[in-house]
Order: structure tokens, then C-alpha cells, then sequence
């Protein structure tokens, strides 16, 4: 994620929704082990929060030192600012060594990242027996069916701003690569659909708005999406400006384990069956074409019959 200011910072803390405590105890089940789990993206650390629950340590980590000030503090979740330019060795170190993580999780992150070096980095760090990785993102709001169409025109008014990084995003991520194994909660191309339930201010809505990367994008294009003019329809639908509302927001979710590799005796025997199973059916057809002395003598005595009814 590009880096935010201060006040845009905390306009991110907020107004964003916070995931469902269910989704970390279902990905948590399916973990062999709970000692480690590193959050990726952390932002204001709400991820890394749902995940000590579940896991002894964690370790979070962003790319944006103003988020990482706000992030929520706790004593098993150990903050660190990754810069652009640390090297993956340096990032594994960091992280907790090679074969280290029983989870990873990137909350609305993924699509920022340099995906090389994430996924790179993520085989190394993450279990080979037990591990997970989790990605999610959410991309639209339902909110209500006088606010609803507004917002829709704003999204749609995002397009010529929009980064392949943000499309990636609002593809709900079914054009992301992910090369790890499925385990049956979403897989590359097929994003598991999931809601968040979440109750919002008219003031944390607008606080979303002016913080949603599309319309900071458009901004530094010298845009303003999120105009006085906007924010006064906003209001005029939102009706009591004291109301808070409950919304939800829709959800995209793939889970995954590094691919189990076979071993060179695995393919050897695999390919030995193949060729007992290639020779057993050239034998049965070779039987089938060569009949027994029987068959000929009574293949005869038939032809013998035949000659004399005629």
C-alpha cells in the first residue's frame, strides 16, 4: 500500500470494517500448530489482533510507518516496518527464519505487494507439514437503497484512476495468482464469497471514502472524486447524520499450503505401475488376437460343415 499521511492514517483506522472472529478460528483449526502466524500488511494491526488470539506470537509487518504508529498494541504482536528496499534473505530473518510460520495472513494487502518477492518469501517462512496462507478482500459495501446507487457511480467514476494493483482488488482477487495448494476454503481463480457485518457512522463512512486508495489515486491526478458535492448526496441519503447503520461489506477469501512435492522414488513407482498397467493391457490384446488349439479345431469342423452345406 502507497504510504498514507497522518490524518489519512487515521481517517483508515476509523472506517474499516473488522473481520469476523469466526474466519480466524476456522483458518486456525486447520493450522497443525498455533506457536507463530505473521500478518502481512498488518496497517492499524486489527488482523494481527484477531490472530493472537489463536496463535502464541505473532509477528506484523508494513511497509507504511504511519499505520504502523496507530496499529493496536499487544504483548505477543511484535510490530515491524519492512521497507521497499530490505532483501528477502533480510525479510526471512526478520520474520522468524525459514519453515518458521504455522500461518500467514494478508487482510486487504496482497494486491500492493511485489508478489515475487511475497510468494517467495512466503515458502520459505511458512511450514512445510501444517502451514496455511490465507489472502481476503473486500471491495464493495452494501449499505442501504438510497445510499447503494451513489456509491455505485462513485466506483464506477474510479475507473480511468484505477492501477492493475486496484483491479486486482475489484476482480475479488479471481485474477490474482496464488500458487499454493487449495484446502477447500477458495482456490486461484475461484475466491471463496464472504460478508462482513460491520455498523457505520455517517462520519466513518465519509472517513472511508476519503481514504479509499481509488479516490486518493484520482487526487494525486488532481481529482477530487470525493467532492463537497459528493459528500452532500451522501448525506441527504444517509438521513439522520447521528444514525449508524448496520452494513456489510462482501468478502473474497482463498486459503492455501505450499504443494506437496514428490520424492524421485515416488515417480519412479508411479511410473513403473504405469508401464505394468501399459504391459498387462498389450498382453490381453495379444491374448484376445492369438485363440487356443481349441478354438481352431472347432473353427475348423464349422468351415468343414459349411463347405458340405453347400
Amino acid at each position: 500500500m502507497a504510504a498514507l499521511s497522518e490524518k489519512d492514517a487515521a481517517a483508515y483506522l476509523d472506517a474499516r470494517p473488522r473481520y469476523p472472529i469466526d474466519w480466524y478460528k476456522k483458518i486456525a483449526e486447520r493450522t497443525q500448530d498455533h506457536k507463530f502466524a505473521w500478518d502481512v500488511g498488518t496497517g492499524n494491526g486489527q488482523a494481527a489482533i484477531g490472530l493472537v488470539e489463536h496463535y502464541e506470537n505473532v509477528v506484523a509487518t508494513d511497509i507504511n510507518e504511519a499505520q504502523l504508529k496507530r496499529a493496536i498494541k499487544h504483548s505477543r504482536i511484535s510490530y515491524h516496518h519492512t521497507p521497499k528496499n530490505m532483501s528477502e534473505d533480510e525479510m526471512v530473518a526478520l520474520i522468524g527464519g525459514e519453515n518458521s510460520m504455522d500461518l500467514i495472513v494478508a487482510a486487504q494487502a496482497v494486491h500492493f505487494f511485489d508478489l515475487t518477492t511475497f510468494y517467495n518469501v512466503a515458502k520459505r517462512v511458512l511450514r512445510k507439514d501444517g502451514g496455511l496462507i490465507a489472502i481476503w478482500v473486500y471491495n464493495d459495501i452494501i449499505i442501504s437503497p438510497e445510499i447503494d446507487p451513489i456509491m455505485k457511480s462513485l466506483v464506477d467514476s474510479t475507473l480511468p484512476f484505477r492501477t492493475p494493483i486496484m483491479n486486482l482488488a475489484f476482480d475479488s482477487y479471481k485474477t490474482l495468482p496464488f500458487p499454493f495448494e487449495s484446502i477447500g476454503m477458495g482456490s486461484e481463480g475461484e475466491p471463496v464469497r464472504l460478508d462482513i457485518p460491520h455498523k457505520l457512522s455517517l462520519k466513518g463512512f465519509i472517513g472511508f471514502l476519503k481514504s479509499w486508495q481509488p479516490a486518493m489515486k484520482a487526487k494525486e491526478q488532481g481529482v477530487e472524486l470525493v467532492d463537497e458535492d459528493l459528500i452532500a448526496k451522501f448525506e441527504e441519503a444517509w438521513g439522520d447524520e447521528n444514525q449508524v447503520k448496520d452494513v456489510y461489506y462482501k468478502a473474497h477469501m482463498i486459503v492455501g499450503k505450499i504443494p506437496e512435492m514428490r520424492s524421485e522414488s515416488d515417480k519412479v513407482s508411479e511410473d513403473s505401475n504405469k508401464d505394468n498397467l501399459l504391459q498387462t493391457d498389450v498382453g490381453r490384446k495379444q491374448e484376445r488376437r492369438q485363440p487356443s488349439e481349441e478354438e481352431n479345431r472347432q473353427s475348423k469342423k464349422q468351415n468343414t460343415s459349411e463347405d458340405e452345406a453347400c
